[in-house]
């Protein structure tokens, strides 16, 4: 059976009287017995993406795997289940020459690039699955669910606390009103646990002013200026030599992608450290709150905000402030009141402690999330709500669906929740898809960092600054009602990118 026609002929879920599926109550589910194996790429896989690759591994045969860095590319090309898959380290080469054969295509490349990455899969009719957050911005996310739902397409965030039983049931208590009217919702992180906060840039001529500052200061004063040049000029020399022996192996360019040029500087930008940039990454809010969100997001009606505020350490528009504190506003809905939401980063920085000890907590963790109702509060202290308790009230028999454990850990159930949505042709069984989940929370989340880019101005010392203006929003539209009298600028440009040419965005 040619590709294409394999591709078609799963999305019509026509598979299932032929072996495809057997039966498991009122879902279908996995069959070993099925005809071929579903192609599969990566693009992305070093860092997460070197499970996301090894774990569609588990369930599909992956023909092709991309990665802007060439060691990471040629170390996973050795692993046994990626010996025969071409490699790129362009992503756009990869599907001009296999998009048709792909069925599932895996995306954990820095945030910037989840967007153009994932929208060329879904405009093939690949099925993508995306790690968090779901894009960079906020119009990225409303465009790839409505991509994904105008393609019909299967989609899954790599938001593995969707596929715990512990947070499906924590969301189905939340919901069966066991806490009374809600009324607020809190949630903390240790993150970031990379580099963030003003001034960090660098490049050779930065270099060469602090090596000559540096160098003259050891030097004392007296100290032969030639003798100070030379010295500079070859620590510069060397740094130099370091970025390019870096750059023959690293596709520079590509891992730029749609972002602003600027110049490669070793362990700045890559790898890992892309979340603290604002070209690249979306701060710590970014990183967590799609997993801390879980639950709360699903039980409380965490959609639409209508206004985000800040106050931060201080940033420089090109780094992300140390740590943050922001408070989203929820209008009220027919299931709830008007309520809000508090989220706090970096170690440390958590709610007061009143608000715990309402509920008898007193050893807060270093992460979490505390659901506050009139009868009762939930109190997870994991980063997925893999672990919980209701303190005020018992909890209640409820039902809920069960996540299908491959034995393999809850990465690989979420994985395996994507194909099995793509062998029924039924997006809606990935629990966490673009359309009805994780872009609706991914709106939500990055809207967060338009109100922390409006908080710029720091305290003394890197303490925390006063709050910063308070950004009105038309979730519908997706504007700034109040943009003409923010002081602050650009806060639009943080809501739709512009892609650096050769990259489609519209």
């Amino acid at each position: 059976m040619a590709s294409t026609t394999r591709r078609g002929f799963l999305g019509t879920g026509s598979a299932a009287g032929i072996g495809y599926f057997v039966a498991a109550g009122s879902r279908p589910a996995w069959s070993n017995s099925a005809i071929e194996q579903m192609n599969v790429a990566s693009i992305g896989v070093g860092g997460k993406g070197g499970s996301d690759s090894q774990n569609a591994a588990e369930f599909g045969n992956v023909v092709a795997i991309c990665d802007v860095d060439r060691n990471t590319l040629e170390s996973k090309g050795r692993g046994e289940k990626f010996k025969n898959a071409e490699q790129f380290t362009d992503y756009r080469e990869m599907l001009d020459k296999y998009g048709k054969d792909i069925d599932i295509c895996t995306v954990s490349t820095p945030d910037h690039m989840h967007g153009p990455a994932t929208l060329a899969c879904m405009r093939l009719g690949i099925s993508c699955y995306t790690q968090k957050p779901l894009t960079r911005t906020i119009y990225e996310a409303r465009l790839l669910a409505k991509v994904a739902k105008e393609t019909g397409v299967c989609t899954q965030m790599g938001n593995q606390g969707t596929a715990l039983d512990s947070s499906r049931e924590a969301i189905a208590q939340i919901q069966s009103g066991v806490l009374g009217t809600l009324k607020e919702v809190y949630a903390w992180s240790n993150r970031p646990v990379w580099a963030q906060g003003p001034g960090r840039r660098m490049d050779l001529d930065k270099y060469r002013a602090q090596a000559l500052a540096e160098v003259t200061e050891q030097e004392g004063a007296g100290a032969d200026a030639a003798e100070i040049k030379e010295i500079v000029d070859e620590l510069v020399g060397g740094k130099a030599e370091e970025i390019s022996r870096a750059l023959e192996r690293l596709d520079w360019k590509s891992w730029l992608g749609v972002a602003p040029p600027r110049e490669y500087w070793p362990g700045l930008y890559h790898s890992f450290q892309h979340r603290g940039w604002w070209d690249f990454g979306t701060g710590a809010l970014g990183d967590m709150a799609c997993h801390m969100l879980t639950v709360p997001f699903a039980s409380c009606g965490l959609r639409d905000p209508i206004s985000v505020q800040a106050k931060s350490t201080g940033h420089d528009f090109d780094s992300f402030p140390a740590s943050s504190i922001i408070k989203f506003e929820f209008p009220e809905t027919s299931e709830r009141p008007a309520i809000p939401f508090w989220w706090y980063d970096r170690k440390g920085n958590k709610p007061p402690m009143e608000v715990f000890q309402k509920w008898g907590i007193e050893n807060v963790s270093d992460s979490g999330v505390l659901v506050v109702g009139e009868k009762g509060a939930f109190y997870s202290s994991d980063d997925y709500c893999g672990v919980y308790e209701l303190r005020g009230v018992e909890k209640r028999k409820v039902d809920y669906e069960k996540a299908e454990d491959k034995g393999k850990g809850n990465d690989v159930n979420n994985m395996f929740e994507l194909f099995r949505a793509k062998q029924a042709g039924d997006p809606m069984i990935a629990q966490s898809n673009f359309i009805t989940r994780a872009g609706p929370l991914t709106e939500t989340i990055l809207l967060g960092n338009l109100a922390v880019w409006a908080a710029a101005e720091g305290g003394a010392d890197g303490e925390m600054g006063e709050w910063g203006e308070k950004v009105e929003w038309d979730a519908k539209n997706l504007k700034v009602t109040n943009l003409a009298s923010l002081k602050t600028p650009h806060v639009a440009d943080l809501i739709k990118p512009t892609y650096a040419e050769g990259y489609r965005l519209d």
